[in-house]
């Protein structure tokens, strides 16, 4: 940890500070912090397994959509349309 020049720990000032801002204790607020990372990480993961699943899918099929056809497509949608959804075709190679 951080210490200043008066040897007092900066960190330990800032939750202390932290905590009396949100009206809570120091220990509710560091296990709400570390609630909020374990969080973060978890859909962090969850994130990552779904495009490797996707990526995986478009792999094993070899089609996908194409940029400019769901550019198009998201950009009809933005202004109320209701536009086709776009089809997946088989990537050139």
């Amino acid at each position: 940890m951080y210490q200043d020049p008066q040897g007092e720990c900066r960190t330990a000032h800032c939750i202390v500070q932290a905590a009396k801002l949100t009206g809570t204790t120091t220990h509710s607020l560091i296990l709400e912090a570390i609630a909020e990372k374990a969080d973060q990480v978890e859909r962090r993961a969850d994130f990552d397994a779904m495009a490797e699943q996707r990526y995986a899918d478009i792999v094993e099929s070899g089609e996908t959509v194409s940029w400019d056809e769901m550019r198009t497509y998201l950009e009809r949608r933005i202004v109320g349309e209701k536009p086709p959804r776009p089809r997946a075709r088989k990537l050139a190679r």
